[in-house]
Order: C-alpha cells, then structure tokens, then sequence
C-alpha cells in the first residue's frame, strides 16, 4: 500500500474520531443536535472520503492476501451492523 494513502487514510480517519468525538459533547451538554451532526457528515464528505478509505484498505488485502482469505473477509464484513429507516429496529436479515 502506497505511504501517502496510508496516511490520506489516517488523516481521514483521525479527522472523523476526533470530530465525533467533539460532537459527542457537544449533544452530551446541549449545545449540539442531531441536525448539526447531519451537516458535518455532508460539509465534510464524510460518506465519500470513508468509502475511500475502505476502498484502500480493502485493494491492499487483496493484494496481499489469498482470495480465499479475501472472502472470509468480505463474509464478516457483511455481517456488520448496518443502518435502516427501522432505527431500534433489527433489520429484516439480522435476528431479533
């Protein structure tokens, strides 16, 4: 993996942990609210630059992983918790 996407990547990463991280107290002391979290998500691109980043991640395994490890990977990966419009919900293919 080329050295300046790693760290495209963790700047990226640290940008959004740290920023979150500040909107976290913010809602927590009432100076921040659900509309100002969705604005910093579409200022900064956020949907965007983390599928780059998981589209770095993900061609550097390839390369240097075998495929079968590639689709266990890519098994667990989909196992991930993913967001519905059924908030508190479990969605219809994941278990109650």
């Amino acid at each position: 993996m080329p050295l300046n996407e790693v760290v495209a990547v963790l700047q990226d990463l640290n940008e959004f942990v740290v920023s979150l991280d500040r909107l976290g107290s913010r809602q927590a002391s009432g100076t921040a609210d659900e509309h100002t979290v969705g604005t910093f998500i579409a200022d900064w691109d956020v949907a965007r630059r983390l599928s780059r980043a998981r589209h770095v991640i993900s061609v550097a395994l390839d390369e240097q992983l075998s495929e079968e490890d590639n689709l266990a990977i890519d098994a667990l990966c989909e196992q991930g918790r993913f967001y519905t419009d059924n908030v508190g919900y479990p969605s219809p293919d994941q278990p109650s």
